[in-house]
């Protein structure tokens, strides 16, 4: 089974009117799976970190800048026609604005609307620490 190794972005923020924390949610406009929602992110390329991954993901796909904090896990799943190793990475905005390059849509999500998007199904599998960070 073909195995692809990636890096997603838990970015998280608190929201300036209501104070709650949220994290940034992204819709694929794309591929086998166009509509579903994830954390925004990509492959790995040879000899790059989960971390260096993410910072040139983001910039590559939102046009933003950010800091990789930390792996909040990593996640292994198998697909129908692939394995995914998905290292999740809190990051936080150095600068930009997160413009939808290859994106459907975003949504900032708090503790109470986290589950109401139609969530890939391995990044089901990290909203568990997700909910602990909101």
């Amino acid at each position: 089974m073909k195995h692809i190794t990636v890096s997603g972005a838990i970015i998280l923020r608190e929201n300036p009117v209501t104070h709650q924390k949220e994290i940034f949610a992204t819709q694929r406009g794309y591929g086998d799976f166009k509509g579903g929602w994830e954390i925004p992110g990509g492959k790995l390329e040879p000899g790059e970190t989960p971390e260096q991954c993410i910072v040139r993901e983001i910039n590559e796909e939102l046009s933003t800048q950010v800091k990789a904090e930390k792996i909040l896990g990593v996640v292994d799943y198998d697909y129908p026609t692939f394995h995914l190793t998905m290292h999740c990475i809190l990051c936080s905005i150095v600068s930009g604005n997160l413009q939808l390059i290859e994106h459907e849509a975003s949504r900032w999500l708090i503790k109470e609307t986290l589950r109401t998007v139609n969530w890939l199904p391995a990044d089901v599998e990290i909203l568990p620490k997700i909910e602990e960070l909101l």
